[in-house]
Order: C-alpha cells, then structure tokens, then sequence
C-alpha cells in the first residue's frame, strides 16, 4: 500500500495492507518469542534484542494507532491505560509542576494522589475547561506539563484543546491529552498542538473487553520521549504479545463501532433529555450542553458513545435504575461493543468527587431501540422508587 493515498479507515482495516512475507497471510502474524538471534558479528540485523523493549506484534498496533493519530515521534504499547498515563508522569523528576484536570479518570486522580506527590510532582488540579483558570495555574518557566481529558470521565465537560496548548506552549510547558474516550476516530490531539497522547487501548481500541492495553504517543522524536522510552524498557510495562495481537484485531473495526455508538449515545441523549425521572443529561452532543460548540469544533464525525445521566431521585432513584436493566450490563470499563452502566460514586468509593446521583453510560453497537426501552423501564422503576420513599417527583 506503499505510495497510495488512501484514508485512516482503509489503511486501519486492513492492518496498513501489511502481507506476511513468509506464508502471504492477510492477517497479521503473532510474533510470541521474548529474545532475538544474535548474528555472528554481534548485530541484531532487525534491530531487536528483547521483548520487553521491541517485538514485531507490539510494532504493529503501534505503527497503525500512529498512524491513525498523526504522532510523528511514534507510539509506544503498554501493559494497561495506567501504565501509559503515569510513564508520562515518571519520566518528569521530583519538583516539576503539572496542571492537571480537575475532572478526569478517577484512576489516574488517585494514582496522583497516592504516588504523585510522594514521586515529588507538584501537582495543581484546575478546571481545564475555563481557559482563564488553566492560565492562571501555568507558572511560566516552572509549569512542565498540563494534562487533558476531553470529554472528561465521567461528566464530559469539553477542553478547548487548541487554546489550551497555546497557552502551555507559550510558557513553555507540554500538553498530553488523554484520548481514550473520543479516539483519533473523532479528535486528533495532536492536529490541534498536543505534544503527547495517551490511551487506555483496554476500551475504546481494542472494542470487546477482552484485551488489557494502554499507548503513549509522541508529537515528535525529542530527549522527553526518549525517556518514556527509556522508562518502558526498563520497567517493562509492557502487554503481552497476544494481547498486542488482539488489539490490533480490535482496532480493525474501530471506525465501524465509534461511528455507531456515537449515532446510538446521540440517540439516547435526545430521547432522555427532558425525562421527567432525570435532573440533567450529560452529553457534549446536546446543544444545551456547555461545551457543545468547542465541541463541535473538535471532534469530527460524532461525539462519542459515553453520556451521564443524573437522577432526579438521587442517590436511592440511581441505584434503583441499576438494579433493574436488563439489556445494559452492570460493570465497570467502557468502550465495547456491549453497553455497560455503572453508579460511578460507588465505584471510586468514599473520596470520588462524582455526585451520587450520577450513572455513567457505555454505548455498544447494539440495536439502540433495545436501549432506550431498557432506560425506559429503569427509570420508570426509580421514579416508583422515589415516590415510595417520599422524594420529589420531577
């Protein structure tokens, strides 16, 4: 396919129309060896030594999501999405200050907690989305890294990615941007001036729970992703090469299941808006939602398959709602092609800051009838919830 101007959505297809030079297989070949043949003259000749810094099936999802996110300095695959979003952090050292989102994966919030600070990072969490804020927390000289989840998990206020990177380039600091939840399928972080971008390859990427995996990727080839590097190889946190395999199985169908669980999430959006069991609909693709216009601007082709929902009832209405779906698995992880829903407070535990009220929503690529009718009968059974209890029926 070499010389062939062809889009994101047929090279991915297609695994980059990469052929098996040995038996001419259409599907890409797993490579399960951890060490490489020395030649005679000491050289490696394909320039591997050891699985745990290169291997030809981790190559290949790296050389498809690269491409599919424009990351000139390349990507690199990790053991899980927490493995690639703290080896950014690592590879800064004891005192650096980083601007971080204030709503984010509730993952890397408390590794950064946890670990961050004891690691010497000085951490400041801000409301990305107010571009005033995000300014006034960059030290110029002093701030190292900001980082960015748009839409944010779990109640998608939209970052305006551009203007934020022109402020951090401006006082000379890098930006990453998390793009698990959009995919380079709907925003391309780094077209609009992000230095690096990470993933939880585990959703979205790989598309059927089936696969832990996570990527770092690189605007350009300079000394910090050398140290990423650097700091994979050594700590080795990196997938297996069956995992590698099956994410770049996963990702050959990625446009087909993000264009439709956007279609089935905007669906969904529309019909719950003014529910009455439902304080509020969270969902960057309503136009009342206020992020709707960066939005729009931002992602192409779609607003992505995952949406909040906030109960009238409360906490009590919420967990009543989970309890009776059906269609919708009650389980943690987005990003498969099975829709998944979750009480989000619960599972963060007692210091989440997500409002109990809050049930996140995973949209698959099932028939988005079934969906809404399954709703439908859990918040008709929260709304009999919160009648019996007394609560307000709104």
């Amino acid at each position: 396919m070499k010389g062939q101007n062809l889009s994101p959505e047929t090279l991915v297809a297609q695994a980059m129309g990469e052929i098996d030079p040995t038996s001419g297989a259409v599907t890409p070949p797993i490579s399960l060896s951890t060490t490489f043949e020395q030649a005679a003259d000491g050289s490696y000749h394909q320039g591997r030594v050891y699985s745990r810094a290169d291997n030809p099936t981790y190559e290949q999802a790296e050389r498809m999501l690269a491409m599919l996110e424009g990351a000139g300095g390349g990507c690199l695959l990790f053991g899980s999405g927490m493995a690639a979003a703290t080896a950014v952090f690592q590879a800064l050292v004891p005192g650096d200050h980083v601007v971080v989102a204030r709503v984010l994966y509730w993952g890397v919030r408390k590794w950064l907690a946890e670990f961050g600070l004891s690691w010497g990072l000085d951490v400041a969490f801000v409301d990305t989305a107010d571009l005033d804020a995000v300014k006034a927390a960059i030290r110029p000289g002093v701030t190292r890294l900001v980082w960015v989840e748009t839409p944010a998990n779990p109640t998608w206020e939209i970052t305006d990615l551009a203007a934020v990177c022109d402020l951090a380039h401006a006082a000379g600091a890098r930006v990453a941007v998390d793009n698990t939840v959009p995919t380079p399928v709907l925003t391309r972080p780094i077209a609009l001036g992000a230095d690096l971008v990470v993933h939880s390859a585990t959703k979205y990427l790989n598309g059927h729970s089936d696969v832990l995996a996570g990527a770092v990727l690189s605007a350009r080839n300079d000394p910090f992703w050398q140290r990423i590097r650097s700091w994979r190889r050594t700590g080795g946190a990196v997938p297996g090469p069956f995992e590698a395999w099956l994410l770049v199985r996963g990702m050959r169908t990625l446009f087909l299941r993000v264009e439709r669980a956007s279609r089935s999430a905007s669906t969904v959006a529309q019909h719950f808006e003014k529910h009455p069991a439902l304080r509020a609909v969270l969902y960057p693709g309503l136009p009342s939602h206020p992020g709707h216009a960066i939005a729009a601007r931002q992602m192409t082709g779609g607003f992505g398959g995952m949406l909040s929902i906030r109960m009238a009832g409360g906490a009590a209405a919420a967990q009543a709602a989970l309890a009776a779906v059906k269609v919708f698995k009650r389980a943690t992880s987005l990003g498969g092609v099975e829709s998944l829903i979750e009480h989000r407070s619960s599972v963060e535990g007692p210091s989440s800051p997500v409002p109990d009220d809050l049930l996140r929503l995973s949209i698959g690529i099932e028939s988005v009838g079934d969906l809404i009718a399954d709703l439908e009968v859990a918040l008709d059974a929260a709304r009999s919830t919160a009648s019996g209890s007394g609560a307000p029926d709104k």
